[in-house]
């Protein structure tokens, strides 16, 4: 039960990370401004312990799984974000003028040529953020976002080696699984083509 919960979690996380850091990174591939803006703020984001989150977080929007999610969705955005902006920057410009010569519009360049070319950049974004917001689901169960992280917690409470055991290594289980499918999607979509 309490894997479910921690699963459903990082479920709505990363849904959310990579429904916004995708199109982000790509803005930032395409436009260098843009990007130049950004880069202090996704310093930041990615230097600053995964507890400092957990503190404005209560601040504004109190404990339970919702600012849980919060804290997860502004932790685990970053990589997704600077990966698929240099999937895009990384295009060979050669490509990208033989695509326009031949008639590609700014649409069909970007879907057709671009995002398929950074797709393996991409994708090691999509699996890092996962595994960061697992990261951060577990440590977000200090303001009451409950699921593995809790039995973590109170393991660590009450020195209960056996249940803080058997909760890391569903975290790992956890873990290990999402990476595999996410490899394995990609490497099933990659053959295909």
């Amino acid at each position: 039960e309490t894997s479910m919960v921690t699963v459903s979690l990082l479920g709505a996380a990363a849904f959310l990370c990579l429904l916004f850091g995708i199109p982000i990174g790509i803005w930032f591939g395409k436009s260098q401004r843009a990007y130049n803006a950004a880069l202090p703020v996704l310093d930041f984001m990615q230097t600053m312990p995964a507890f400092v989150y957990l503190i404005p977080i209560i601040a504004f929007f109190g404990t339970g799984k919702p600012p849980g999610v919060l804290a997860t969705l502004i932790f685990g955005m970053p990589p997704v974000i600077r990966l698929t902006a240099l999937g895009i920057r990384g295009v060979p410009a050669s490509t990208k003028e033989a695509a326009v010569a031949f008639g590609c519009t700014k649409w069909t360049l970007l879907k057709d040529i671009e995002i398929p070319l950074a797709m393996p950049s991409i994708m090691t974004g999509i699996n890092q953020t996962i595994l960061m917001c697992l990261s951060m689901v577990v440590i977000a169960s200090l303001i009451g976002a409950k699921g593995l992280g809790q039995d973590v917690l109170i393991a660590l409470q009450y020195a209960a080696k056996g249940q803080g055991m058997l909760a890391g290594l569903a975290i790992l289980f956890c873990a290990m699984m999402i990476d595999r499918i996410v490899q394995g999607y990609y490497k099933r979509s990659t053959s295909r083509e």
